[in-house]
């Protein structure tokens, strides 16, 4: 089962301290302004309320004159539209404060998801915080906004019932004393009550996270054949639909619990009302209160019941915001495994005069028995053509990943001209590197801002690196050109380009980026074999004066590489260029004739057949 979490991280001060330095920070202190404002109108509309019918009713009995009567009536009714006024205007302008506070939360949560640490990505504790963290924030009744209403409300409960409290020990100080004990069980009920959903929140992100992946693989058109080829639709909806029961029967027991805090509550309410009523017709029948006075202790007991209620549902409210925000904050605080901003500056040296050593290093990921990668030393030299080959599950990728810094070595170091890169920030280390990875990122945008990844772009280099990368006809073919846009989910009129052209497009951002190091992970596996032999043949023209590496399946892709590895079961098997390894007669050489033999068998077969089609067109 999932480890419940009793208490909150960050107590209720804390988060509502967060919460007022987030609005300073954001340039929206006009929140705490109007809040303060809402409060303190509110507190004299309802003292306004409250004295209004003794006043005119105390009048009447006292039988002033008619003018006068109606002057205090006018006077009443003037202040009540004039304040109502005002609070509604307030109310309206402290919306969109509270608005962008809470989207400065969103923008913190997004900078956090794709900037931290690259294990975090794959740590499940740290995504069902950003999960939970994404639904506290995704519109405006949640926590990280609402909040400031409940803050207004608790003012305004605490301020009235000092006024209440005051007006009321005129009567019996007893009264006060029965409101406050009923009112402090029911809320010390459903204080601890209400702790039930946080100490399970773990679970219900469990279930929160399984649906979403669910939804976004059914509405995922890159799945769309595959469902429709093997009939996948009926078990996504059997597996929606478990999750969704599951996540029912969690939701239903969590109301059971607040269920009975909502009986506690009735019932405690009940007997406090029944005391104070009691004792007022008490005083009425037998003390000779008069009417304007019951009139005004009636409804200040109301009152200030819903005053003290209100403070104690506020601070559980409070309480519950807290928890929420709690979360929200727990994974921005979340541990970073890297260094950033205290890690050594790397500046960019205009050369490219860089060595990348690895000295020793294994790899195991979490929960793995066995190292993925195993004492690998390996030097890196400027401007060296690095390929690495071997099967599926050889550990190419994880080396890639330890090259780049996305992964840390179990043991030994990564070292960039002699330091280890864990001193280094490590933003820094990454503007060292361009990349095209198999699971690429094609965003929402036009054809050059893809290539350049901002706005602002240099549209000659754009060109220049299309070119290289054998986009140029294609692109130029079409009716806006570069500006032309991708993606289809956000731009009705975007084009879809198709596997091996998405490919050619990474290539150039690789390439405009002119970073010292060019990572390719598979970049022709889209393409086709005369396609292939095209990149190949511009290849050490686009990473000429900078080192690269490359990782295939196909053998024959690596051989204008300037040094080759062949891993196996994550250890350097064999090393050196295409025709060294071939010369070994070892697992490259058996691999490589393997792959060359089905190249050739697979081409006569393509001549038999072009030759059977051309004679049947000549009969």
């Amino acid at each position: 089962m999932f480890q419940k979490n009793p208490v909150s991280k960050y107590s209720t001060f804390q988060n509502i301290w967060f919460m007022i330095k987030l609005a300073c920070t954001s340039q929206e202190k006009k929140v705490l302004v109007i809040s303060f404002f809402i409060a303190l109108l509110t507190i004299i509309q309802n003292l306004l309320n409250l004295y209004v019918s003794p006043v005119i009713l105390s009048a009447i009995e006292n039988h002033v004159s008619i003018q006068k009567l109606l002057f205090t009536i006018v006077i009443f009714v003037l202040m009540i539209m004039l304040v109502s006024a005002a609070l509604a205007y307030a109310n309206q302008n402290v919306i969109c404060g509270r608005i962008s506070v809470r989207c400065e939360i969103v923008n913190l949560l997004n900078k956090k998801a794709s900037t931290t640490s690259y294990p975090n990505i794959d740590d499940m504790k740290f995504k069902k915080l950003l999960t939970k963290s994404a639904e506290y924030t995704d519109n405006n009744d949640q926590a990280t906004e609402v909040i400031w209403n409940t803050l207004t409300v608790l003012l305004i409960n605490i301020v009235c019932f000092f006024i209440y409290a005051g007006l009321l020990t005129q009567i019996h100080p007893i009264l006060i004393l029965v409101i406050l004990s009923t009112a402090g069980i029911s809320y010390f009920i459903s204080q601890r009550l209400d702790e039930y959903k946080y100490q399970h929140r773990e679970e219900e992100a469990e279930y929160i996270h399984q649906m979403a992946y669910l939804l976004n693989r059914a509405a995922d058109f890159g799945a769309a054949k595959d469902i429709r080829i093997f009939g996948l639709r009926f078990w996504l909806e059997e597996l929606y639909s478990k999750t969704a029961r599951e996540f029912t029967a969690f939701h239903r027991k969590a109301e059971n619990v607040y269920i009975w805090a909502g009986i506690a509550d009735l019932t405690f309410t009940f007997l406090r009302n029944g005391a104070v009523y009691a004792y007022l017709i008490y005083l009425v029948l037998y003390r000779g209160l008069d009417v304007p006075a019951f009139l005004l202790y009636f409804t200040a007991v109301d009152s200030f019941s819903t005053w003290v209620t209100g403070i104690l549902e506020g601070l559980c409210t409070l309480h519950r915001q807290s928890l929420d925000i709690s979360t929200v904050r727990e994974c921005l605080d979340y541990p970073e495994l890297f260094r950033f901003k205290d890690g050594l500056t790397l500046n960019q040296d205009a050369k490219n005069n860089y060595e990348i050593v690895l000295e020793n290093v294994s790899f195991r990921y979490p929960g793995a028995e066995t190292d993925t990668l195993k004492n690998i030393n390996l030097t890196l030299h400027p401007g060296e053509n690095l390929a690495v080959v071997g099967l599926n599950g050889a550990g190419k990728t994880t080396l890639i990943k330890i090259i780049c810094g996305f992964l840390d070595p179990t043991k030994g170091q990564v070292k960039l001209n002699g330091t280890d890169i864990r001193n280094y920030n490590r933003k820094d280390y990454y503007k060292l590197f361009s990349a095209v990875f198999q699971d690429f990122s094609l965003l929402a945008g036009t054809i050059a801002e893809n290539v350049a990844q901002t706005e602002n772009f240099d549209l000659k280099q754009v060109k220049n690196c299309i070119k290289k990368a054998g986009l140029l006809p294609k692109i130029e073919a079409l009716p806006d050109k570069y500006q032309t846009f991708l993606n289809r989910e956000v731009y009705k009129n975007a084009i879809m380009f198709s596997g091996g052209e998405t490919q050619r497009l990474m290539l150039a951002r690789a390439l405009y980026k002119d970073a010292p190091f060019i990572i390719l992970d598979e970049p022709t596996a889209a393409l086709d074999s005369i396609a292939e032999a095209d990149i190949y043949q511009k290849y050490d023209e686009m990473t000429k004066g900078k080192s690269s590496v490359y990782i295939s399946h196909r053998l024959a892709s690596t051989r204008f590489c300037s040094r080759i590895l062949m891993l196996e079961q994550g250890e350097i098997q064999e090393e050196g260029t295409h025709e060294e390894l071939l010369r070994q007669s070892g697992k490259y050489a058996a691999l490589y004739e393997v792959q060359s033999k089905y190249y050739r068998e697979k081409t006569e077969m393509n001549h038999t057949d072009m030759s059977k089609f051309t004679d049947r067109e000549q009969t």
